[in-house]
């Protein structure tokens, strides 16, 4: 079984949080999900990295990235590959960005995530994010 290692970013802005919708893909039980953005990481990269890289190619988002940002990952195996994601808070200075690769975004307070479809692997990542900022700010 192929597996994934990839990085996400929980990117809040204004407290809110950034959602972006899957396009159609290869498998049934990813299209049209919610998710964190983000994306593989390459050889030779940190996690870190790897998320100011995917940001800034997917998203034309610019943002600084660094270990102790890091909130939270999760292992999951779907049906045809398994993933490794390790997900960062980013606050940008803007909530600006193109979209080149989801279909569709919203942002939501943490308390609303649940409101949204998400993808299987993002979901324990919806919980650890909606506890961080219940503790952090509530």
């Amino acid at each position: 079984m192929k597996q994934l290692v990839v990085v996400g970013g929980i990117i809040e802005y204004s407290g809110k949080i950034l959602c972006m919708q899957r396009n159609k893909g290869k498998y049934d039980y990813t299209s049209y999900k919610y998710e964190f953005p983000g994306g593989k990481l390459e050889e030779s990269e940190t996690y870190p990295q790897a998320l100011m890289r995917e940001l800034r190619e997917e998203m034309d988002m610019n943002v600084s990235v660094e270990e102790k940002d890091y909130l939270a990952e999760v292992f999951h195996e779907y049906p045809d590959f398994s993933i490794h994601m390790r997900c960062y808070l980013c606050r940008p200075e803007t909530d600006k960005f193109v979209r080149k690769e989801h279909i569709n975004h919203v942002w939501l307070k943490p308390e609303e995530l649940d409101s949204l479809d998400w993808a299987p692997a993002d979901k324990p990542i919806v919980k650890a994010v909606k506890d961080y900022f219940l503790k952090n700010n509530g």
